[in-house]
């Protein structure tokens, strides 16, 4: 007897809210992270000198978010506007990926399966999980210097996820459902997952390896250093999971088709 899933209709509109939602707040976060790095100047070491004498300080002239934030008499550190923006678009950011979280979980709920059964929810997952590698990313840098210039790569990981998010919301979108019984297995969570994480973390290398080759004209930039030492570090996590989804996809389709591989676009890309 076929296996009959009843879908939550309300947990499914909810999961639909929390993903617009979360499409529009990091639409604004990804505007707030351009206004920061509209804002920031970063002045050749000559024209420095030139418009800085020495020791004469010339407060607001030049914006370094590099830098600990000036002390006032007061004592009360005083942020500059560029990273009053930046440090505002990364509250939205983790807003909007805790939204992003549980439209995924209300699908999951509403479907009582793993919410990536078809191409709206795996693209949906893939954008949640390339927004909390960033985040971390990000994290991890807060005890060191390049944090305040490595915020300013936030703009350039939203711009994909949102166009992503975009057209999964319109052209993709599917409505909340059982899937087919093919689907219906162990290794949709094991290979799904696996390429899900993979192709997150893939997401900010390659935004990371893509502004290392535009650096030179881009000064507002983290140094190359900096780029590569992302790019790479996420790489070297996702490989070897991308490596153990593409294996564990194989076996799952000969589970259930009969063969290893099909030449499916999806599979071939």
């Amino acid at each position: 007897m076929p296996v009959t899933t009843v879908v939550n209709e309300s947990l499914a509109i909810f999961s639909d809210y929390a993903f617009r939602a979360a499409l529009v707040i990091y639409l604004v976060a990804m505007m707030v992270h351009l206004g920061e790095y509209a804002r920031v100047r970063v002045p050749s070491a000559a024209g420095e000198r030139a418009a800085v004498p020495a020791g004469v300080g010339r407060p607001g002239t030049v914006d370094l978010p590099d830098l600990p934030g000036a002390v006032e008499d007061t004592g009360r550190s005083r942020r500059s506007p560029a990273e009053r923006l930046g440090r505002t678009a990364v509250a939205l950011t983790v807003l909007g990926a805790g939204l992003h979280v549980a439209s995924l979980v209300l699908r999951g709920a509403a479907t009582s399966r793993w919410p990536w059964g078809n191409m709206y929810e795996f693209t949906s997952a893939i954008c949640a999980m390339a927004v909390v590698s960033w985040l971390v990313v990000l994290h991890r840098s807060s005890r060191a210097q390049r944090s305040a210039e490595l915020r300013r790569v936030g703009a350039f990981v939203l711009l994909p996820v949102v166009v992503l998010l975009f057209l999964a919301g319109t052209v993709l979108y599917t409505e909340a459902a059982p899937v087919m019984p093919a689907l219906r297995s162990y290794w949709l969570a094991v290979h799904v997952s696996a390429a899900t994480i993979a192709s997150g973390l893939l997401l900010v290398a390659g935004v990371a390896s893509a502004l290392f080759l535009v650096r030179r004209g881009a000064g507002s930039l983290p140094s190359r250093e900096t780029l590569d030492r992302v790019a790479y570090r996420t790489t070297v996590i996702a490989f070897p999971i991308w490596t153990f989804a593409i294996m564990t996809g194989a076996i799952w389709a000969e589970a259930a088709w009969g063969r290893f591989w099909g030449w499916d676009p999806k599979e071939t890309v």
